[in-house]
């Protein structure tokens, strides 16, 4: 998956701005809008539906709340709201990975990521990164370099990630197998606990998103070698990409975005698409979505259906070049 951040915002911005037309301007706010999110708060995704809800009232609904319903890496979220009425009342925020990913690290979904939700609009996007730890010496600097010392140190080429089946398990496999590498998965319940043992030298990288790393770089803890965009991120305009260190097919940006259940009314979908536009581009939003390393990425409904099926076939192809089974 290729994405090349200016030329997708600008796009964004000239199509949101043609269908701003068709917003029902004149419609009726609802009373409450409830944004779902299947992961715990503190987190980067809870930061963006925290602050997009505020900025949806009045305008959209009187009071807009966020609710965390966490469990199967987001399924049980997702799953909420294909089930509940699509009146703009209940509203996803997900990231890709139940929606694209999960189809092919699961035996079967509860649910059909294309046919069964609306898509409304992206929500915030960023760059994934390899980092690593005291195990690994000070001498590794690059990409190449971390990948020739896990051939020499087989019994220390490991790396860490939120979970089995992750985005960043895949992107760490796929690492590994374009490097020629037997880099080992290890799995943990959350990325704050493969930093935890990262930083006390128990395992030798980390593959996350780039924001959770960032305090402990600043602090000498740990140090990035990778990012996974096609272009050097906004935040880490030093640190060089997978492509250009060698690994050419592994180029990726992480994105969440918003949906709303099957069936979903047009002037539903353009309401809330307009609101989320609104709180996206609010000075203090985008501030605290920097503050994190993520960059807002409002869409179209269109262009997030489009997206969400590039992200499928990426999926489809990277799990299968890193060989994984669901158990």
């Amino acid at each position: 998956m290729t994405l090349d951040r200016r030329q997708f915002i600008q796009g964004s911005a000239a199509a949101l701005a043609f269908g701003a037309a068709a917003f029902p301007a004149a419609a009726q706010a609802l009373e409450t809008t409830k944004v779902i999110i299947g992961f715990a708060p503190g987190g980067t995704i809870d930061l963006v539906g925290r602050r997009v809800a505020d900025k949806l009232q009045p305008s959209v609904a009187r009071t807009a709340i966020v609710e965390n319903r966490t469990g199967a890496g987001g399924q049980i979220a997702v799953q909420a709201v294909k089930l509940a009425a699509p009146d703009g009342g209940t509203v996803l925020l997900t990231p890709t990975s139940p929606m694209s990913l999960h189809l092919y690290t699961y035996r079967k979904l509860p649910y059909d990521p294309a046919a069964d939700f609306t898509p409304v609009s992206g929500a915030a996007m960023f760059d994934y990164a390899l980092a690593v730890g005291p195990l690994v010496p000070a001498g590794v600097k690059t990409l190449p370099d971390f990948l020739a010392w896990c051939k020499a140190n087989p019994n220390e080429a490991n790396f860490g990630s939120a979970g089995q089946g992750s985005a960043a398990h895949m992107i760490g496999g796929g690492l590994g197998r374009a490097g020629g590498a037997d880099l080992r998965h290890v799995a943990f319940r959350g990325s704050q606990p493969a930093l935890a043992d990262m930083i006390g030298g128990q395992i030798a990288a980390v593959v996350g998103p780039t924001g959770e790393f960032m305090s402990n770089v600043r602090a000498g803890k740990i140090r990035l070698l990778a990012t996974s965009g096609p272009k050097r991120g906004k935040f880490t305009p030093d640190v060089p990409t997978m492509v250009e260190q060698g690994i050419k097919d592994l180029a990726y940006v992480g994105w969440y975005g918003f949906f709303l259940p099957p069936k979903a009314p047009t002037e539903v979908v353009q309401r809330l698409n307009a609101g989320i536009r609104s709180a996206l581009a609010a000075p203090e939003v985008v501030e605290s979505l920097a503050a994190a390393y993520m960059e807002p990425m409002p869409t179209a409904p269109e262009q997030l259906a489009a997206m969400l099926r590039t992200e499928t076939a990426f999926w489809a192809g990277l799990v299968k070049t890193v060989g994984f089974s669901p158990a």
